[in-house]
């Protein structure tokens, strides 16, 4: 179904979801006649692949000393944004300008002061992280930009660039710390956008990022009563979905953790009040 439906790259190797979550609840729908929607979209967020379980990354992206760039060296994205919006921004440009991985870049001032995944600051990330490519170290920027094929001169202007956005507390660029939201998972110590600080530590580390995800957010098309309907938008009589075998409400976009959890239970109460003929 992702090979049917989705952008590549991708497969399973990048998704943190249940591995028994094969899309039978759609398939099932889908024989008896049931549409479906957005099969192309999924709860993405930018992922870094590292041996055992991919890690979906939350904070990591969006606290102060840490950027994205893209396989030419360049940002490309404000870091801070719903995770679905920056793996979204990843497709849409590749393969013109290629995206896929990308690389969070932070210094060892950013290690020093914040848990990434379940290591805490200061301490060393497993080797198996290097050794996998998922992580990447150096005292330079250039022997950074070398091992993770970009070239050296771009890192580092666009770090010199980034860097002096942060010190003035405003990214002109991508607008990362402009709303509200961008500062969910940020440092209120770093003043004066506790979004943006400078990279200017050593040694400086570097963290490949794919296009994971949770799950799909296509499913089978359903009205307001949660009946699931045909591709001429008439009911299956005593057919109703929920959750995620049905398209999601709030189409491509994405308001961010757990704003999925609301929509599921309120159209399984809608579902089980039209079956009780409440509606």
């Amino acid at each position: 179904m992702r090979a049917q439906y989705q952008r590549q790259p991708i497969g399973t190797e990048w998704t943190v979801g249940a591995k028994e979550n094969t899309g039978d609840g759609i398939r099932a729908g889908q024989r008896v006649g049931g549409s479906v929607a957005l099969m192309d979209d999924a709860w993405w967020g930018p992922t870094i692949p590292v041996p055992g379980r991919p890690y979906f990354c939350l904070a990591e992206r969006t606290l102060p000393g840490g950027l994205l760039v893209d396989r030419s060296g360049a940002r490309f994205v404000n870091e801070a944004a719903p995770y679905s919006d920056v793996v979204h921004t990843m497709y849409d440009r590749h393969p013109t300008d290629p995206a896929i991985p990308a690389w969070l870049i932070v210094d060892q001032n950013y290690r020093n002061r914040y848990l990434f995944k379940d290591v805490a600051p200061t301490l060393p990330l497993p080797d198996d992280w290097y050794g996998s490519g998922a992580a990447h170290k150096s005292w330079t920027w250039d022997g950074l930009a070398t091992a993770i094929g970009v070239p050296p001169a771009a890192l580092r202007a666009t770090v010199d660039r980034f860097n002096s956005l942060a010190l003035r507390g405003q990214d002109t660029d991508f607008g990362r710390g402009d709303s509200v939201y961008d500062h969910y998972y940020t440092d209120p110590a770093v003043v004066p956008n506790s979004c943006l600080a400078p990279l200017w530590l050593p040694p400086f580390h570097a963290f490949r990022i794919v296009p994971g995800d949770l799950g799909t957010k296509g499913g089978l098309r359903t009205d307001a009563r949660a009946r699931v309907l045909r591709p001429d938008g008439t009911p299956i009589p005593g057919l109703y979905a929920a959750g995620n075998a049905s398209a999601a409400v709030m189409g491509h976009s994405y308001a961010g953790a757990g704003s999925t959890i609301g929509p599921a239970m309120t159209f399984g109460y809608l579902a089980a009040l039209d079956l009780a003929g409440v509606l």
